[in-house]
């Protein structure tokens, strides 16, 4: 049997609902239906009670932050064939210290050049200790060496492959590995033109900017999906904006304990991201796959391009929020986004995509002749 090590900085669930976790969790899960050991080692949050539990089919082994060097002997107990990192951190680092025998994978998830930590810390919020922490973990000098050191290199979006590249210097460009996402068969969508925003109530996302644009839209819906831990921040937000008759601010929904997300999918026509930066979203696949629309401030792999509208400016949102109701155009660009979804991101397709990775990577370890630069030679 195949034993698969997930290593990320966070798991979706029990108070943490990043897409990185988000990602985790699900392949985590998809390969233990494989007959895949998988087994997740993540830093422990705040309020976390158990160190060690079964989630989804998934070994979760956790360590205490204030003692990130403790994860060394949990990677040694866990004893995977294949250490697979969910965007570079530390905790890569610490893996190969612990098993150097082993196979080690990283893909990129959003990889993060200077202009993207201005934006980071320009939208910190009152406290930026958190993202110091942060930028700590995940961008240093051990960091990069641990990436220069894998077996096998993959990116989650195209325009990642030569961000990563220039980033840590690499002799060989990374290859694209797909975000598992489940398809619907069909979906519902409302009699009234409805849009929704999702995701965290983050400054550097500007939920405000979704939201200002229901004053402008008094006839359309508009569902605002997520919380925060500012909360300070959500208040004022809640005070702003939840009175207006067409807008519902749901809160946090953990989307592995109800369908509820799904149905605010299923019925939304038009999926809204005003953050001022983005990877490529795990909530941009997951609308597209329910045959919504994006429309959106920033265009990773062009996707608002192909299927919606990307705003070039702030002041555009507006206008292509009223291009993509006119005449019921999202309709069209939301099909087409969801057979691009399931034709590339499709649940089994992306599952086979990350075994095939893993057995090359097991080839490259054996023999390192099967090596390129930092990547995989082809078959």
């Amino acid at each position: 049997m195949l034993k698969v090590c997930l290593v990320c900085i966070e798991l979706f669930g029990r108070g943490v609902h990043g897409g990185f976790g988000r990602a985790t969790r699900i392949i985590g899960s998809a390969l233990s239906k494989r007959n895949v050991e998988v087994t997740a080692v993540i830093p422990q949050r705040e309020g976390s009670r158990d160190r060690e539990y079964l989630l989804d089919g998934i070994r979760v082994r956790e360590f205490s932050p204030r003692a990130f060097w403790s994860s060394t002997e949990l990677f040694r107990q866990t004893d995977a064939d294949v250490f697979h990192s969910q965007d570079p951190s530390l905790s890569t680092w610490l893996a190969m210290r612990a098993m150097p025998n082993r196979a080690h994978v990283v893909t990129f998830r959003d990889t993060m050049d200077p202009r993207d930590w201005k934006i980071e810390f320009r939208h910190r919020g009152p406290s930026g200790r958190g993202t110091l922490e942060y930028a700590l973990y995940v961008d240093n000098v051990l960091v990069n060496r641990a990436v220069r050191r894998a077996d096998a290199l993959y990116c989650a979006a195209e325009f990642l492959i030569p961000k990563a590249s220039r980033k840590y210097r690499l002799p060989q460009q990374p290859r694209f590995l797909p975000t598992p996402v489940d398809v619907p068969a069909d979906a519902v969508k409302a009699t009234k033109p409805t849009v929704c925003f999702v995701g965290r109530l983050h400054r550097r996302k500007r939920p405000e900017q979704f939201l200002d644009l229901a004053m402008e839209f008094p006839d359309v819906d508009f569902i605002c999906v997520g919380g925060t831990n500012e909360r300070a921040y959500e208040e004022q937000l809640r005070r702003t904006y939840e009175h207006l008759p067409n807008v519902e601010m749901t809160g946090t929904i953990d989307q592995f304990q109800t369908d509820r997300l799904h149905r605010i999918f299923e019925k939304s026509w038009i999926l809204v991201n005003t953050a001022a930066r983005e990877g490529l979203p795990n909530t941009f696949l997951e609308a597209a796959a329910h045959r919504c629309a994006i429309l959106s401030g920033v265009d990773p792999d062009g996707f608002a391009s192909r299927f919606g509208y990307h705003a070039s400016d702030d002041a555009e949102l507006a206008d292509g929020l009223a291009c993509l109701l006119a005449d019921r155009r999202w309709k069209m660009l939301g099909e087409a986004g969801c057979e691009f979804v399931k034709s590339v991101f499709g649940l089994e397709r992306a599952i086979e995509c990350h075994l095939d990775a893993y057995q090359q990577a097991l080839v490259a370890r054996a023999d390192p002749r099967a090596r390129v630069g930092n990547g995989i030679k082809d078959a």
